[in-house]
C-alpha cells in the first residue's frame, strides 16, 4: 500500500500470538445503531445523564464495526500484538497486509509466508478469539503482485479465493498500486477477478484501494472505477489513500476531504448513484505522521477532520497506514515502518479511527 514498504527489509519478525479461532462478533454493527436508541429516550430530569452514558460507550461500540479497520502488517515493522492493540484502543477489526505472489499465481504473506500453519494464522485466531475480525489486503506498493503474475481473471480469482477460503473471510481488500495499477490490462483483470469473487462469495465485502490526487482519483484511477462500473463490479467501497501528494494546499485534512469529494463525484458518475449512495460506496485510508514526501505530515487534527466527514456522510470505510507506525520514534528518529516520526502517544491515531461506526 505504501512506499514505506521499500524502506526496510521485509524482516520476518512475525508476532507470536495464539488463541482459539471463533466466528467474529457480527453483532457489532447493530450495537452501534443501538446506542442512539438508548440516548433517544429522554427521561424527565435524568435526560442529561441518559445522554452522557452512550457517549462513554460510543468509542468501543464504533470500534466493533468493519467500518474502522486500520492496517497492521505482521511480517515487519516491529508489529504490536493485535490483541494488545484491541485492549488499548477498543478497535476490533484489522486490515492485515499484504498478500503477494510467491513467484507465480499463488498467494503468500509478503510473497513468502504460508497462509496456513504460521504466525499470521495464529494472529488471526487471536483476534477472533478476542471478539474481533479481519480484512485481508492483497497488493500494496512493493513486491510481486498477483494481478500481474496470474495470467487471467479466472486464475486471479482463484488465487484470491485461496485467501478467502483459508480464513473464511467476510471482507477482502485489493490495494492496487504501482505497476499493477498502471497497466490497463491488469486493471481490467483485477476488476473481472473481483467480480468472480463476489459471485462465488455472496455477501462478502470488497474494497478497492488506490492512490489519489488532492482533487480525487487521477485519470488512471478514474479509468479503474469506470471499468468496475462497466463490468458490474459491486464494490462495497472505492477507497483512496490521500497522502504522498507532492504538493497540496491547506492542511492534509483539507486535502483529504477535497480528495474524497473528488472520489465521490467519480463514483457517482460511473455508477449513476445519488450523492447519498455514492458517499456510502467510498472510503479513506490515510497515513499517520510523516509520509513518504518530505514536509508532508498528517496530524491527529487531520484525522479528526476526516472522522467528522466520515460521520457526516456515512462513508463505507476509515482505515489508515498503519498501526505499526502509531507511536513515536525511539530517540526522535526518522519515520519508517514502525513509527510515525512525530511526537505522539501510542495509538493516538488508532483511537480516532476507532470512533467511526459507519
Amino acid at each position: 500500500m505504501r512506499r514505506l514498504m521499500g524502506l526496510g527489509g521485509l524482516a520476518l519478525a512475525a508476532a507470536a500470538v495464539f488463541g482459539l479461532s471463533q466466528l467474529p462478533a457480527t453483532a457489532a454493527a447493530p450495537q452501534t445503531e443501538a446506542a442512539p436508541q438508548t440516548a433517544a429516550a429522554p427521561q424527565t430530569a435524568a435526560a442529561p445523564q441518559t445522554a452522557a452514558a452512550p457517549q462513554t460507550a460510543a468509542a468501543p461500540r464504533a470500534a466493533g464495526t468493519i467500518h474502522a479497520a486500520p492496517y497492521e502488517y505482521l511480517g515487519w515493522g516491529s508489529p504490536q500484538k493485535p490483541t494488545d492493540v484491541m485492549a488499548a484502543t477498543g478497535v476490533k477489526w484489522f486490515t492485515l497486509a499484504f498478500i503477494l505472489s510467491d513467484g507465480g499465481c499463488n498467494p503468500a504473506w509478503d510473497g513468502s509466508r504460508p497462509l496456513k500453519g504460521g504466525s499470521d494464522e495464529s494472529a488471526i485466531k487471536s483476534i477472533r478469539a478476542a471478539g474481533g475480525d479481519i480484512v485481508v489486503s492483497v497488493g500494496g506498493w512493493s513486491g510481486a503482485k498477483l494481478g500481474e503474475k496470474c495470467s487471467s481473471a479466472t486464475a486471479l480469482a482463484g488465487a484470491y479465493q485461496k485467501v478467502i477460503d483459508a480464513y473464511k473471510l467476510k471482507a477482502f481488500d485489493v490495494d492496487i498500486e504501482n505497476t499493477e495499477f498502471n497497466n490497463p490490462t491488469v486493471r481490467q483483470r483485477v476488476v473481472d477477478a473481483l467480480k468472480i469473487v463476489e459471485q462465488k462469495n455472496p455477501g462478502i465485502v470488497t474494497y478497492v484501494t488506490l492512490g489519489t490526487t488532492p482533487n480525487g482519483p487521477d485519470a488512471t484511477g478514474k479509468d479503474l472505477i469506470q471499468r468496475g462500473a462497466r463490468a458490474g463490479l459491486a464494490a462495497d467501497a472505492w477507497v483512496i489513500m490521500p497522502f504522498d501528494f507532492d504538493g497540496h494546499s491547506g492542511t492534509m485534512g483539507d486535502a483529504s476531504l477535497s480528495a474524497l469529494e473528488g472520489l465521490k463525484n467519480t463514483v457517482k458518475s460511473a455508477y449513476g448513484y445519488s450523492d447519498t449512495d455514492a458517499y456510502k460506496h467510498i472510503g479513506v485510508s490515510s497515513m499517520n505522521g510523516k509520509t513518504d514526501v518530505a514536509g508532508e505530515t498528517v496530524t491527529t487534527a487531520d484525522f479528526k477532520k476526516i472522522l467528522g466527514y466520515a460521520k457526516q456522510h456515512h462513508i463505507a470505510r476509515f482505515a489508515f497506514w498503519s498501526v505499526n507506525r502509531d507511536r513515536s520514534c525511539a530517540g526522535g528518529g526518522s519515520p519508517g515502518d514502525s513509527c510515525s516520526g512525530i511526537g505522539q502517544q501510542p495509538y493516538e491515531f488508532t483511537k480516532i479511527v476507532a470512533q467511526y461506526g459507519g
